[in-house]
């Protein structure tokens, strides 16, 4: 059984992302019931990735959906959807989130596959991928690159994260902005895996 102060810190962990207590885990239980240290860690990585002063809530949440939809993890979806909403985020940005996180799936294989193989004949093909939503974004292009650097930093894909990198920087966007994105979705990845 839960000992109180660990069942307290899953409890307070599972509201900063705004999941009811029914949502404890069998990992989260294993950890739970072992006292792990890990969750107290956690819950303030949590907390203070979703609190970094260069996002707003709104942006936080919403590169937190990026994260749930990117992982599959439909009550993390709910929730951070019902966050994101609750700071101003409209069905129209909510779908450009998914829509996003889609696209970078597709994008960070096949530019991981050119990366990969490095051959003249694929790096010179077009890519033949259709990206319009990219052309104007609803959230506006400095948060698509960021929201598309976030998930490319999730999937691994170098030539993604370099690229969106670069154009985040043109844009103007402080370091540390980039920084709290990629910080953030680490965290909402390593939270996701124990759900």
């Amino acid at each position: 059984m839960f000992a109180t102060s660990t069942l307290d810190t899953v409890h307070q962990l599972l509201a900063l992302v705004g999941l009811s207590n029914e949502h404890v885990s069998t990992k989260l239980q294993a950890l739970a019931d072992a006292d792990a240290k890990y969750l107290k860690d956690l819950k303030i990585n949590v907390s203070n990735s979703l609190d970094a002063a260069t996002l707003t809530k709104k942006e936080a949440y919403l590169l937190a959906l990026a994260v749930a939809v990117n992982e599959k993890n439909e009550a993390l979806e709910a929730a951070f959807t019902t966050l994101a909403t609750q700071e101003g985020a409209n069905a129209k940005e909510i779908a450009e989130v998914i829509s996003a996180t889609s696209l970078m799936n597709a994008n960070n294989i096949y530019y991981r596959f050119r990366h990969f193989v490095n051959k003249e004949f694929y790096s010179a093909a077009p890519a033949g991928i259709r990206m319009s939503i990219m052309a104007n974004p609803v959230l506006g292009k400095e948060f698509f690159e960021l929201l598309s650097l976030a998930v490319s930093a999730v999937n691994g894909c170098e030539m993604c994260v370099t690229s969106h990198e670069e154009a985040l920087l043109k844009h103007g966007t402080e370091q540390q902005r980039i920084l709290d994105a990629v910080r953030l979705t680490a965290v909402l990845r390593s939270f996701a895996v124990l759900l």
